[in-house]
């Protein structure tokens, strides 16, 4: 019998260790052009009949939903049928029930099913806090069975956290992962081995960059394609070219050892991590297809030595800052574009700033608190330069409390409010001068500090952590934060406008 690929369990779903990816469904077709459905899907069938029989895709991926109908459509009477695993990644926003079945039953109507294998959502500004109605509205489809399993995709260990302690019924994480990015590695591979939620890792060959074709090679003054266009940008963040060549000589020289490519090397270096499932392959729908070479993968394993060979060579690199899916939510956005706009337009303010009918030049914020009209506060309130925060909770919408138990994963949610509130009134993160933290639980204090860290490393306001065993509910830590905030010319309102009606006025336009 013909040598297939692994397998691996992904919750219940039996899916090959080698996934097709069919983002180049979308890179094909940007120009307006699209693909013969039929003809692709036979050029799918192939890679199906040889063992590849798990395919990836998402809504924006120009026809590829399309194209794997046409290919499911072919194993109606089968008694087994490859897996088809896509995302929705819709534009923040309400995340109501309605919406998200829509979303839902489109995904299920492209691919001609009547339950999705795989459904992976993408968030694109976790500043908006629908992304938990999201998955929690996927939760009760599934057990509708409309989906048999829910993925992430982009989602950083902070926000995994956050969401499974919400009650989140997720069993994946789609990430980049790869011997230029190594975040992975990290905090989020320390979650899922915790949790059982496994990783399905793309960009592992680095959109071609990791292979003898780029080796002693002069680097591309222009990028051919979206995706060498992306992972240029990633080598550039990791050190730029000779970083990159000098991985690639120490990948060929444990690939000769064994008698396989570097792009071997580079797969078998991630696959060996035990938090990663599988890693997500292009699928070679109009080029030479390389399934033999893949699964060249399965014939050889690292040893100390060749470990030991691959930590020296990063050493000449430097770590990709952040944490996974930090490319798509802040920059410098290591994406295609640099920024997002191949993917997404303008995303909507999380919050609505209004000015305070009794005070002129001075705005205020809600969040939608059932306590704000009760108790009579805004959430935030900006006054010239500066912005205000009140003490800010985990509450969800207007009376649901988040995460409750777990004080880190409620300071996670409490950060992206507080960013949310900030953003409203022109300013940010980097703009806070002080921040107040109230625990429930003393004991506590060292998951609720780690979460402030990862927002405020490079920041470093004043900060205060007070014990209040008195907080209500379920609430186990509160915080709030005091920030000056300059117009884009870099003064403060005031600096701009003397007028003391119209200073503290100048935050970006709400939409």
């Amino acid at each position: 019998m013909a040598k297939r690929p692994d397998r691996t369990k992904i919750g219940d779903l039996d899916a090959s260790r080698l996934i097709c990816g069919l983002w180049q469904v979308a890179d094909l077709e940007k120009n307006g052009a699209t693909l013969d459905a039929d003809a692709a899907a036979g050029a799918l069938g192939a890679y199906a009949e040889a063992g590849f029989d798990t395919f990836d895709m998402a809504d924006h991926y120009g026809s590829a939903e399309l194209i794997a109908g046409r290919l499911l459509a072919r194993y109606r009477e089968a008694e087994k049928r490859p897996l088809a695993f896509t995302k929705w990644c819709p534009p923040p926003g309400p995340m109501t029930r309605d919406i998200v079945r829509r979303g839902v039953q489109e995904r299920l109507d492209r691919l001609g099913v009547d339950r999705i294998d795989l459904l992976q959502l993408h968030w694109w500004s976790f500043e908006h806090p629908a992304w938990l109605d999201a998955l929690h509205e996927l939760k009760a489809l599934k057990q509708e069975g409309l989906v048999k399993a829910i993925g992430v995709t982009n989602f950083d260990a902070a926000h995994l956290a956050l969401a499974l302690a919400d009650g989140a019924d997720i069993v994946s994480n789609q990430i980049s992962f790869s011997l230029i990015d190594r975040r992975a590695a990290g905090p989020l591979s320390e979650l899922c081995r915790r949790t059982g939620v496994r990783l399905l890792a793309y960009g592992t060959l680095g959109g071609g960059f990791l292979s003898e074709a780029w080796l002693d090679k002069p680097q591309p003054e222009s990028p051919a394609d979206w995706s060498r266009a992306k992972y240029k940008r990633f080598i550039d963040a990791a050190g730029g070219w000779p970083a990159l060549q000098t991985i690639l000589a120490a990948a060929q020289k444990i690939g000769r050892k064994h008698g396989v490519s570097i792009a071997n090397v580079a797969t078998r270096w991630v696959l060996d991590h035990t938090a990663v499932a599988a890693i997500i392959i292009g699928a070679r729908i109009t080029e030479r297809e390389h399934r033999a070479d893949n699964l060249a993968v399965f014939d050889f394993a690292l040893d100390g030595d060749d470990r030991a060979l691959l930590e020296e060579a990063f050493r000449a690199s430097k770590a990709i800052p952040g944490d996974c899916g930090d490319e798509y939510r802040q920059p410098p956005y290591l994406t295609a574009s640099g920024d997002l706009s191949h993917h997404l337009g303008e995303a909507p303010r999380t919050y609505q700033a209004e000015p305070a009918p009794s005070r002129p030049g001075r705005l205020r914020v809600s969040s939608g608190s059932q306590w704000e009209p009760v108790a009579g506060y805004s959430r935030a309130v900006r006054v010239k330069d500066r912005i205000f925060v009140s003490g800010t909770t985990a509450t969800h919408g207007a009376d649901r409390v988040v995460a409750p138990g777990d004080a880190g994963a409620q300071t996670t949610y409490i950060l992206d409010k507080i960013a949310a509130s900030l953003a409203a009134l022109g300013g940010a993160i980097e703009d806070v001068v002080r921040t107040r933290i109230y625990l429930r639980d003393i004991g506590q204090w060292d998951s609720v500090s780690r979460a402030h860290g990862r927002v405020f490393a490079n920041v470093l306001p004043a900060n205060t952590l007070v014990q209040a065993g008195a907080l209500v509910g379920d609430y186990e830590v509160e915080i709030e934060a005091e920030a000056i905030a300059p117009d884009e010319t870099g003064k403060t309102p005031e600096e701009a406008s003397p007028n003391p009606l119209v200073a503290g006025l100048a935050p970006p336009a709400i939409s």
